[in-house]
Parts: C-alpha cells; structure tokens; sequence
C-alpha cells in the first residue's frame, strides 16, 4: 500500500510558468502594412462562477497588429492562467480583448469564444476592438 504525503506538493515549473504568465510583445516586423494574424487556443478551459463545473472552449484571436505582435508562447501561458478562474463565458471573452488591447494596442482585433455544449447549450460569444480612425 502506498501511502499519500499531506505536505504541499512544490509547485511544478510549468505551473509557475503559468502563474506569473503575462502578454509579451515585440516590434511587428512590418509595421505600416495590414496583415491578419489569427490564433487558435483549442484548450482554454475556466469554471463556472455558479455551478463550479469546467468550461472547455476555443479561443479565437484575429489582429492586424500595429506596432507590436503577441509572443505565442507567453499567450498559450496567459490562457491557461483561466483554468481555475471561476468566469462566466461573457466576461472571460471581454477579458481577454481588454487585456489583448491593452498589451499591443492593434488595429483591429476580434476574439471569439466557442464554449463546449454543456446541458445542451452551445455558446459562442465574439467581442471586437478597433482604434479609431484619425
């Protein structure tokens, strides 16, 4: 019989990757030229703020950037950060553009929530941002 330890197990490094994941960006490589970049994040999970049941979706990202571009990796860590949050579906989507806008200002930017069916309900929610025009 193997016996279960009841210290606190060290926090993995993934985990602290996690953690202390934030949006990095760096200079667009063409700045002045429109061009789409689009992201699929397959795996982006959150808990229901009422029930405490996981969420699963697909997160859809879709820019034309300005000066900067998102770092893919510091984004796959920036999502995974939900994966404890208890979030409703809306406010996880607006989230994410408040905090995508914030990081690399782009000229337009759309995201786009697919939420897995659960109790026969399907879910999508699309929020969008756009600078204005001068």
């Amino acid at each position: 019989m193997v016996e279960e330890s009841t210290d606190t197990p060290e926090m993995k490094y993934g985990e602290r990757e996690i953690e202390e994941g934030e949006l990095i960006t760096f200079p667009n490589p063409r700045p002045g030229r429109r061009y789409n970049v689009n992201i699929t994040l397959p795996e982006f999970t959150c808990k229901c703020p009422f029930s405490g049941y996981p969420d699963f979706a697909t997160i859809k990202i879709n820019y034309i950037p300005d000066q900067s571009v998102v770092e893919l990796k510091a984004m796959k860590l920036y999502i995974n950060r939900y994966r404890d949050r208890y979030i409703s579906h809306e406010e996880a989507v607006n989230q994410i553009l408040d905090d995508f806008v914030a990081a690399c200002n782009p000229l337009e930017v759309t995201v786009t929530g697919d939420f897995a069916p659960r109790g026969n309900v399907h879910t999508v929610i699309e929020v969008h941002h756009q600078q204005p025009r001068v």
